[in-house]
């Protein structure tokens, strides 16, 4: 029997339009490629998301069509998030940090016939343009008096817009439709892609608003620093118009400096991004003597957050740290470590412990862990294995793939190794491709870096696992100084005596002008471990 209740599809369209009828005057302020900072609500964002898929109606895009974009973040990428999605096409984000050749092969897969570009990527089209097999059109996201000569045939999008009306009825689709594109990194072989339906998308701006995952309201100033070219910005364009909550984004401007700004004028309580962003903001605060004195939380994930990073942002600026982790595949949220009644009555430094784990799942996604023989192991916090997970959220596959060998039995693996404890706290212990394997015992490469970024002279660290005649693996420290800080091996080595087991310090302590990173803001360990894997063969 079942129940006596309307079967309404999920779809992206019925987010702004909900947006347009009950938070019709919430804020939307973008800083814009071309200079300049725009200002609007999300009921004039709705009306010009409908030209726009006028515009996209005359280009010629027709129901589950690809539509590319190379873009920051801005009002304009936020308006092709709902124009192609609500027509019943396929948003494809595209990472323009990616290599030339990555970005070429993802175009290409995707069969995109339009791509919608930022000034800034116009050069990175007309390197490879004559590689594209399927580009028939180029918008580019700003006015035409903007545009520059280019021997590319470029649209302005501010033109086309301006030529159609604001009257467009949102077709009904059916919820599992595919509604968005994502490519992975692609740090080993191609990238791959992971293809979201309209149902997924709904259901995880849901799950992220509540009080216990990223707690979202109409009263809330969200800076996504996180690029909606990566995972959705984490699904926050579609968390934050489901409530009405005011929207900031940055566009070009991610350093310190242009993200503060920002920060003060528009009186952003939640920050969202990666560690190496914030890291730049600190800096630049410290510098300047500067308190983020708005902000109530900052969302790290991407990589593990340092606990120097967690106590910085409590004690000099107030702000609470929530931890939250998950993948691409996964939409991408899996856990989020918000104040919780388990940091209520401990001292600070038991809360920082807890923070820097990663936190409980939200509701809607299971987790496990298990052993090499896919054993399930015990929630003690001490047994770790593989991380499994499933949910409504999760990708079945890949785009376009018949790679299968990340899915067992229904599980996704994650490819991280990760302990769980008895209150449900996830916390990762490592990639399972970076985990240091040393005279038959395991060391957390994730766990010495944060030891190591406690150092008050440390900017940035990297620990990888360098081939040993004797041990198998040791670990390695590589260490980025912050200005005029000096340190030696020793200096180090004494500094984390007390604050890792013995067998843990590093051989060799290594200080780096840089460290290297993903597009998307994660180390590069595989290009470390290349470069110095005959290290102990020669020390």
């Amino acid at each position: 029997m079942n129940g006596l209740m309307m079967n309404s599809p999920l779809s992206i369209s019925s987010i702004l339009q909900h947006a347009e009828k009950f938070h019709a005057d919430s804020r939307i302020i973008s800083r814009c490629p071309e200079g300049g900072i725009f200002r609007y609500t999300y009921g004039e964002a709705a009306k010009r998301s409908r030209q726009l898929a006028n515009v996209l109606a005359k280009l010629g895009t027709r129901k589950q069509d690809r539509v590319a974009s190379l873009a920051w973040n801005t009002h304009r990428h936020y308006e092709l998030y709902y124009a192609v999605s609500g027509m019943g096409a396929i948003i494809h984000t595209v990472n323009p940090r990616l290599f030339p050749e990555q970005i070429t092969y993802i175009l290409n897969h995707a069969e995109d016939r339009i791509v919608f570009v930022d000034l800034q990527f116009i050069p990175l089209l007309e390197g490879i343009k004559s590689e594209l097999t399927h580009i028939e059109k180029i918008v580019v996201m700003a006015p035409e008096n903007a545009l520059p000569d280019s021997p590319l045939e470029l649209l302005s999008y501010e033109t086309l817009l301006a030529q159609e009306d604001d009257q467009y009825e949102w077709p009904e689709l059916n919820e599992e439709d595919a509604a968005a594109l994502c490519y992975t990194s692609g740090t080993t072989g191609n990238p791959k892609g992971v293809l979201y339906s309209h149902r997924s998308t709904v259901l995880h701006a849901y799950a992220s608003l509540s009080p216990d995952a990223l707690n979202i309201s109409n009263r809330s100033a969200v800076l996504p620093v996180v690029p909606m070219f990566h995972v959705n910005a984490w699904g926050i364009p579609y968390s934050t118009t489901m409530c009405g909550a005011n929207l900031v984004l940055p566009g070009p401007g991610m350093d310190g400096a242009s993200l503060y700004e920002l920060i003060e004028e528009e009186q952003v309580d939640l920050l969202l991004g990666v560690p190496t962003v914030w890291l730049g903001l600190l800096q630049y605060c410290e510098q300047q003597s500067l308190t983020l004195t708005p902000v109530k939380n900052v969302v790290i994930g991407g990589s593990a957050a340092p606990l120097s990073m967690i106590k910085a942002f409590d004690q000099l600026h107030d702000a609470f740290v929530i931890h939250a982790w998950g993948m691409t595949e996964m939409s991408p949220i899996g856990t989020i470590n918000a104040f919780s009644k388990h940091m209520v009555n401990v001292s600070r430094e038991e809360r920082y412990a807890l923070q820097a784990k990663q936190g409980r799942a939200v509701f809607g996604v299971e987790m496990k862990i298990v052993d090499a023989d896919n054993n399930p192991l015990p929630h003690n916090g001490e047994d770790y294995g593989r991380l499994l997970v499933k949910g409504p959220w999760i990708a079945t596959g890949y785009y376009k793939s018949d790679d299968t060998s990340s899915w067992e039995d229904g599980w996704f693996d994650t490819g991280d190794v990760a302990t769980i404890d008895a209150s449900g706290t996830m916390r990762i212990v490592d990639r399972a491709k970076d985990v240091i394997k040393s005279g038959g015992e395991w060391i957390s490469s994730i766990d010495l870096e944060n030891a190591a970024m406690s150092h008050p002279a440390a900017a940035e660290c990297a620990v990888i696992g360098v081939p040993h005649p004797k041990w198998d693996e040791r670990p390695v420290l590589l260490m980025v100084l912050k200005p005029d800080q000096t340190l030696t091996k020793e200096d180090v080595l004494s500094f984390l005596s007390d604050k890792v087991a013995k067998w843990w310090l590093p051989d060799e302590v290594l200080f780096v002008s840089e460290l290297p990173h993903t597009p998307t803001g994660k180390l590069l360990k595989r290009n470390l471990r290349d470069q110095y894997q005959g290290l102990f063969n020669t020390v």
